[in-house]
């Protein structure tokens, strides 16, 4: 067991790694061809957040684990905003000021929604598959045009904030060098993950899927945590807001849609029936906490967030039967 909790770290670290330097290597590529640093902060950097969550949940679903491919991306959502967001608040509170995030979050309520309505079956099939990747590429086309709009009228912060992170040199030989380095690491540290999750489930007694929600989860935010301390720490509060909707986004989109389209089957009715109201009732706190009249994310609203991640791990582990509870 604890060689299984040690090749699980291991993996999740080298899958974070290897996820970083493939959006470094895209990056400088994209730049390289003259793709617009706003297009690429929109579209590959925002997808990369999510890499390691669509690298996992995707190989889970080929090995027959649905459950874990859908537990880790509902649990990324719930982590993302509850911990991650509710610890950085408790220490730094945090103001939105772009116009940008202000119009994400109605997106990511309507995406929340349909996500809802293709669970409530309990199966993924191709279809939502394709509902899903379609609903990320609308969405991406939606935000760059938001953006580009937004610069017309003066640059928003976000966007400022994130141009002003794309990597500002780099050769395109290191950069291919990256990326090859990026796909082979990640399918290898992937298979570790989902391979150990599987011995974890067993020894401890629990669900693929609460392994799904809970250790994969964390682990697979760490690029989140990362870009969110890193914001936090120089005052951008925007870019680090704005990581935080996007990945839970793309989640939705991506990490759910790919796996239905590759291998499509059924999963554990807990992760509609307890967990995604528990994501869905997560996003409308931090849609509103956004949106109130100061635009800011204080300390009690941090230590609330986080209490409520503490609370939802004791229902996963200890309430015997939490579906029962959940629904009374």
């Amino acid at each position: 067991m604890l060689l299984a909790i040690v090749l699980m770290i291991v993996g999740l670290f080298l899958l974070v790694y290897a996820a970083d330097r493939l959006v470094y290597g895209a990056s400088v590529l994209a730049s390289s061809i003259g793709i617009p640093p706003l297009i690429i902060g929109m579209t590959v950097v925002g997808v990369g957040i999510s890499l390691p969550e669509l690298v996992v949940s995707t190989t889970a679903a080929l090995n027959g684990q649905m459950d874990l491919a859908v537990g880790n991306v509902i649990g990324s959502n719930i982590t993302n905003i509850l911990l991650i967001l509710g610890g950085a608040a408790l220490i730094h509170p945090l103001s939105v000021r772009s116009d940008i995030l202000r119009r994400e979050l109605p997106l990511m309520l309507i995406v929340t929604v349909l996500c809802g309505f293709l669970l409530s079956d309990s199966e993924l099939s191709r279809l939502d598959g394709v509902i899903l990747i379609a609903a990320a590429a609308i969405f991406l086309m939606l935000m760059v045009k938001i953006a580009k709009m937004s610069q017309h009228v003066g640059q928003d912060t976000l966007t400022r904030e994130q141009m002003a992170e794309l990597p500002q040199d780099g050769s395109n030989t290191v950069a291919f060098l990256w990326l090859a380095l990026g796909f082979i690491i990640m399918p290898l540290a992937s298979n570790m993950i989902v391979d150990n999750a599987s011995v974890m489930a067993r020894f401890f007694g629990v669900s693929e899927l609460v392994i799904g929600l809970t250790v994969v989860a964390i682990g697979t935010s760490l690029p989140e945590l990362a870009t969110f301390i890193a914001g936090a720490l120089k005052g951008e509060d925007d870019i680090a807001l704005g990581n935080i909707i996007g990945a839970n986004i793309f989640n939705m989109c991506l990490v759910l849609g790919l796996p239905a389209l590759v291998a499509p089957g059924h999963f554990n009715p807990d992760a509609f029936h307890r967990d995604y109201w528990v994501m869905l009732v997560v996003s409308v706190i931090l849609t509103g906490l956004c949106l109130m009249r100061k635009h800011r994310i204080g300390h009690l609203a941090g230590a609330l967030l986080l209490c409520g991640f503490i609370a939802y791990l004791g229902v996963l582990f200890f309430v015997p039967d939490s579906i029962t509870f959940f629904n009374r």
